[in-house]
């Protein structure tokens, strides 16, 4: 009777794994799907102010390391700041404008940055990722998405991230979906130049300010950045590995207990 029991309790426990086991595979894969897209995390989204982009780079083309990625920046933007990644080096492509264009502060520019390509010094593992940050200034355009097709090139294979949904449709529902950012409404109190109302700067990163405090915050939300995804996945892993760990002790002790001779 007592081997009946044990035999019993045995293949509840290999039952209890193997569900827990399936459970964590697909658990895993969702953890491994959610980053499989080459997208953008903004620090900032309010119209007007100056944000640093975090473009997160995944897996290479088919398994193929990564080599280069081409940013294109949508024409709501006129340029962006590379932030310094010592994986890569970065170059702006400048076009020239068909007209002089005016901006809101009166000036008028004939040139824009269209891309920033960053090229890997050594192809970058595909079972690794990267992060490269553009500083920008956001248009006054608050309640609209803004687009940046990225073009990653592989030793072998190319990924066109550039696909935008169409009206109604489910940006979701695309293949190879262009990284997006959605512009808020400003912050109440600044003006349409990016400072307060009392003529201080919003945030350190008002004109005058750009300069001085575009290097050393751009360090810290290049490290911010990688810690909000990969934290995640990171606790992610751990949990489940926590879980199918406590699952197979409790399960050991279990047969232990079953097997021990009565007294």
């Amino acid at each position: 009777m007592r081997n009946t029991k044990n035999a019993a309790a045995l293949r509840r426990a290999l039952s209890a794994a193997a569900v827990a086991g399936g459970t964590a595979v697909l658990m895993l894969a969702g953890v491994s799907g959610a980053s499989a897209h080459v997208g953008v995390t903004p620090d900032k989204t309010a119209a007007n102010s100056y944000a640093l982009l975090t473009f997160g780079i995944p897996h290479g083309c088919e398994g193929s390391g990564t080599t280069k990625v081409t940013i294109t920046l949508p024409a709501e933007l006129n340029d962006a700041q590379p932030t310094v990644n010592p994986n890569w080096t970065a170059q702006k492509v400048i076009d020239q404008l068909p007209e002089p264009k005016k901006l809101a502060d009166g000036t008028s520019i004939t040139k824009r940055t269209s891309q920033i390509v960053y090229t890997a010094k050594a192809p970058l593992d595909p079972e690794l990722r990267d992060a490269l940050v553009l500083s920008v200034k956001l248009p006054d355009a608050a309640g609209k998405t803004l687009y940046f097709p990225t073009l990653q090139d592989c030793e072998q294979g190319q990924t066109d991230w550039s696909q935008v949904p169409q009206e109604g449709q489910d940006a979701h529902a695309l293949k190879s979906p262009a990284p997006s950012v959605a512009v808020s409404a400003a912050a109440d109190g600044h003006g349409a130049d990016g400072h307060a109302t009392d003529g201080h700067t919003t945030d350190g990163h008002g004109a005058p300010a750009a300069a001085a405090s575009d290097t050393a915050p751009a360090a810290t939300s290049v490290q911010a950045a990688a810690v909000t995804d990969d934290g995640a996945q990171a606790r992610s892993w751990a949990g489940l590995i926590a879980g199918i760990g406590g699952l197979a002790l409790g399960g050991a002790a279990l047969l232990r207990r079953r097997g021990a001779p009565k007294d």
